[in-house]
C-alpha cells in the first residue's frame, strides 16, 4: 500500500469545530493505523556519537504492546499514572505508546528535574509506575508506592530492565478509552504555589492533529524535526501526537546543541518542517549554510517565545524558508498560530487556527474579537482545552469565564487583536517567566533561594534578554552577618541548582535591603522589573 493512501483513522482538520470520536486511543487508532504499512518509517532516532535507529510504525505498535504486558505484569492498569523521565531517546515513544495503550495516564518529565521535583510529581499525582533511564533511577529511591520501576540500561536493585519486555507477547488487549477519559498530565509552572497537573483528556490527543495539519502542514512523505525536550507539550505537538496523527516521520536527536550539527542533520536527513524555539534560531542565523542542502525544507516554526523580526528576515535568506510563529498553552495546546500559504503580519502570533474561537477580555470587562487588547480567552467546548488542573477544581474554575452565555478559558496572556483577527501578544498577566521557551514560576526559585542559610527575603522576576526573551533575576534581602559578594551569588545559584530544576536558577541576583511591597503584604514584582 502507497504512503499516500493512508490517512488517519480521525481526522481533526477536515472542518472547522469537528466533533472528537466517542472513545480514542492514540496507539490502537493512530499507531495500529499507519502500522498496516510494515515500511512506513516513524521514528529516525540519532546521537550525537551518530549511533542511529530507524523504527517503522509497525516496530513500534509490536514493542509498545510488548510494553503494555511488562507495565501490566507489574500492576499496571487503566488510569493509573506513570512518570516518564527519559533524554531523546526511541523508548521515550515506545513507553508512552505502551502507557496510552493501556488507557493508563503518562506523566512526561525532563531529566532536570530533582528527587524533590519527582516526589512532588508522584505524590500529588499518586503515580504508580515510572519509566526512565539507569542513571536517573536513584531520584526515585525515597518516592514510595511506585508499583512499577523500569529503566533503559543496567537495572539498580528493585528495579526491572525494559528489555524484559522482549519477552512479553505482542499482543495486547487495549481497554475501552472515551474522548472525555483522562490521557496525559503535564505539569507546568504556576506564578504562585506547587506546579499545576495539567489534565489533557484522550479527545486532546486527537485534536493534536488539528496543529499537525494546518499549522505545521504535514503529511505522510513529511519528516519533522522538532528539538523541544520530551517533557514539554510540545514534544507532543511537533514530536509524538501531532505528527504521528498525520503519517509522518519523526527525527530524534539526543545530543548537545551544536549549530552546524543541527544544519548536517537538517541536510543529510532531509528534514521537511523544522521547529525550534526562538532561542535556538537566535544562534543559528549566525551560521555558514553554505555546505547543506536545505532544499528539502518546506517552512520552519517556533513557539513557546517571540521570535525577532531580525530572526525572520535572517532566517529566509539562509534557508529560504518563512519561521510562522504560533502559540499555545500547556492547557490549550496550540491556538493562534502563522501558517502556510496565509499572509503573515510582523510581530504577530497569527490566526486562530480553523474552529477556534478567541477573544480578549478587556480592562473595562467586555468580550470582544476585533480591535480590542486585555487579556486571552480561548472559546468552549474545545478539545484542545485541558480538562482540568488535577485534583484542584478551584483552581481549574479560575480558568473559566462566562459571559452572555458563552463560556471562555482564560489563558492569563495579554494580547491584542487587530481588525482582521490577527493576536499580538503582549505579555502575560501573571508573573510567569518565560525563559527560553521554559516557563518558571517565580514563587518555585524564591522557594529554593529561602532555603538557604543567607537568604531572609526574596524575590524573583523576569527581565528582558535579546537571546532568552527573559532572565530568571532574584532581589535577596539577607540575613545578618551576610555581605553581598560575587561569591555569594554564584553560592546562592548554585544552591538553587540543587534544590530545583537546574533551568530554573537565577542568572541575575541583586541584593537589597528591603523589597517593594503593597500595604497587604504582596511583593511588588511590576517595581522590581522596572529597576531593570
Amino acid at each position: 500500500m502507497s504512503d499516500n493512501n493512508l490517512r488517519p483513522v480521525f481526522d481533526a482538520g477536515n472542518s472547522s469545530g469537528s466533533e472528537p470520536p466517542k472513545t480514542f486511543n492514540f496507539a490502537t487508532d493512530i499507531v495500529d493505523h499507519w502500522a498496516s504499512n510494515p515500511a512506513k518509517v516513524a521514528l529516525i532516532a540519532e546521537n550525537e556519537r551518530g549511533d542511529q535507529q530507524v523504527l517503522t510504525y509497525r516496530q513500534v505498535s509490536i514493542q509498545s504492546c510488548q510494553m503494555a504486558n511488562l507495565l501490566a505484569e507489574q500492576g499496571i492498569g487503566k488510569g493509573d499514572r506513570v512518570i516518564v523521565m527519559m533524554p531523546r531517546i526511541p523508548q521515550w515513544q515506545i513507553a508512552m505508546t505502551a502507557i496510552l495503550r493501556m488507557g493508563a495516564i503518562p506523566i512526561p518529565c525532563i531529566t532536570m528535574l530533582t528527587e524533590k521535583d519527582l516526589a512532588y510529581r508522584a505524590q500529588h499525582a499518586e503515580a504508580s509506575g515510572v519509566v526512565t533511564i539507569a542513571s536517573e533511577c536513584v531520584k526515585f529511591d525515597t518516592i514510595t508506592g511506585l508499583k512499577a520501576r523500569i529503566c533503559v540500561g543496567e537495572p539498580p536493585s528493585g528495579w526491572t530492565s525494559i528489555s524484559e519486555s522482549e519477552r512479553q507477547s505482542i499482543e495486547f488487549r487495549s481497554p475501552t478509552v472515551h474522548a472525555d477519559d483522562p490521557a496525559i498530565i503535564y505539569y507546568t509552572s504556576g506564578s504562585t504555589g506547587s506546579p499545576k497537573g495539567v489534565t489533557h483528556a484522550s479527545r486532546a490527543l486527537w485534536a493534536w492533529e488539528h496543529s499537525a495539519k494546518h499549522w505545521l502542514d504535514l503529511g505522510p512523505d513529511d519528516r519533522i524535526w522538532c528539538t523541544a525536550d520530551t517533557g514539554w507539550s510540545k514534544a507532543g505537538t511537533s514530536i509524538l501526537f501531532g505528527p504521528w496523527s498525520r503519517g509522518s516521520a519523526v527525527l530524534f536527536y539526543d545530543g548537545p546543541f551544536d549549530p552546524a550539527k543541527r544544519f548536517d542533520i537538517l541536510s543529510r536527513h532531509k528534514i521537511t518542517c523544522f521547529c525550534a524555539a526562538a532561542t535556538e534560531l537566535r544562534q543559528l542565523i549566525l551560521e555558514d549554510v553554505a555546505g547543506y542542502d536545505l532544499s528539502n525544507l518546506r517552512h520552519t516554526v517556533s513557539a513557546g517565545e517571540s521570535v525577532n523580526p531580525e530572526i525572520l528576515t535572517r532566517w529566509k535568506e539562509l534557508t529560504g524558508t518563512d519561521v510562522l510563529d504560533g502559540y499555545g498553552q500547556t492547557e490549550t495546546l496550540m491556538t493562534v498560530t502563522n501558517r502556510p500559504r496565509n499572509p503573515v503580519k510582523a510581530g504577530s502570533m497569527g490566526l486562530p487556527l480553523p474552529g477556534i474561537e478567541v477573544a480578549v477580555r478587556t480592562a473595562e470587562g467586555s468580550v470582544e474579537q476585533r480591535n480590542a487588547s486585555g487579556e486571552l480567552l480561548v472559546g468552549l467546548p474545545n478539545p484542545q482545552v485541558m480538562l482540568g488542573y488535577w485534583r484542584d477544581p478551584e483552581r481549574t474554575s479560575s480558568t473559566r469565564l462566562k459571559h452572555d452565555g458563552k463560556e471562555w478559558f482564560v489563558t492569563g496572556d495579554n494580547v491584542e487583536i487587530d481588525s482582521e483577527g490577527y493576536v499580538f501578544f503582549t505579555g502575560r498577566a501573571d508573573d510567569i517567566i518565560n525563559s527560553s521557551g521554559y516557563r518558571i514560576g517565580p514563587q518555585e526559585v524564591e522557594n529554593a533561594l529561602s532555603s538557604h542559610r543567607a537568604v531572609r527575603e526574596c524575590a524573583v522576576v523576569g527581565i528582558p534578554d535579546s537571546e532568552r526573551g527573559e532572565l530568571v533575576k532574584a532581589w535577596v534581602v539577607l540575613q545578618d552577618g551576610f555581605t553581598e559578594s560575587e561569591a555569594l551569588i554564584a553560592e546562592l545559584q548554585g544552591h538553587v541548582k540543587s534544590t530545583t530544576a537546574p533551568y530554573k536558577y537565577p542568572r541575575r541576583i541583586a541584593f537589597t535591603d528591603q523589597l517593594p511591597k503593597t500595604v497587604t503584604g504582596k511583593i511588588r514584582r511590576n517595581i522590581l522589573r522596572s529597576k531593570n
